[in-house]
């Protein structure tokens, strides 16, 4: 069990914790709702889908998290109604994650904090589960991260490998927080912050202003970059093209041709 150094409210359980019904008091109550997620975790994250299209389990990190004990599990209590609140509350952990699963750390990847609502109603969880997630993506891609929205609706996102297949269902919504990983490119090519972010994860090597030109390459300029004179003219299409096919492997080549 971690707590948070600035607030004593905010609790990491680990996998054991949970295990061995050994939670603060306040918590507690929450005993079913942490046993299920778990247990969802080891049945269906950790193993194959038919549905998925592709081989290996739904979530290919999340055994050696475990196994690790680097799965973590926070409560959020009570029935939010304003998500720009419960946005403000999140962001702390942020911070929070990267101090303990620093990226430079190589096991840090298979770190990650799951969020439970539990006490939501059904009828609330798109509006606080989906809003929040859209209102801290950004911050959160900004830093290196990603954090991702699971509940019972399920959320209208389909797997990569399958379109008809939404991976994302939960039996209690939750928001889960990770490291980027290279092959989340498809989730942040539609925005040009995010594909910078991206870019800085995973292709550091490159000049700043090549970058910029990709990312305005296929998500579309939001503002103009600053004319460089000494720049060389630059073929964005190679490098869409050099990324794009080599991201599904867990690596990212870019080459400027």
């Amino acid at each position: 069990m971690l707590i948070h150094p600035g607030s004593a409210a905010r609790v990491l359980l680990e996998v054991g914790d949970v295990d061995a019904g050994t939670l603060p008091a306040p918590l507690a109550r929450y005993q079913d709702d942490l046993n299920t997620i778990v247990d969802w975790a080891k049945t269906y994250l950790s193993q194959p889908h038919e549905h998925l299209g592709r081989r290996g389990n739904v979530c290919p990190y999340v055994t050696t998290s475990m196994d690790r004990g680097q799965f973590y599990l926070s409560v959020y209590p009570g029935r939010p109604t304003d998500p720009a609140a419960v946005a403000d509350a999140l962001r702390p952990y942020r911070d929070w994650f990267l101090s303990i699963a620093p990226r430079e750390r190589f096991s840090s990847q298979f770190s990650t904090i799951l969020i439970l609502f539990p006490d939501l109603a059904p009828h609330e969880v798109d509006l606080i589960i989906d809003s929040t997630q859209e209102a801290l993506k950004s911050d959160y891609v900004e830093q290196g991260l990603m954090i991702g929205e699971f509940h019972n609706g399920p959320p209208n996102k389909a797997g990569l490998w399958n379109p008809d297949f939404l991976p994302l269902r939960s039996p209690v919504p939750l928001l889960a927080i990770r490291h980027m990983v290279a092959s989340d490119f498809p989730f942040l090519r539609g925005e040009r912050q995010h594909l910078l972010s991206y870019l800085r994860q995973f292709a550091p090597e490159l000049p700043t202003y090549v970058r910029e030109a990709f990312a305005d390459g296929l998500a579309g300029p939001t503002e103009q970059p600053a004319a460089d004179p000494l720049a060389d003219p630059l073929d964005v299409t190679a490098i869409s093209t050099t990324i794009a096919t080599t991201v599904s492997g867990d690596r990212v080549e870019v080459s400027v041709q």
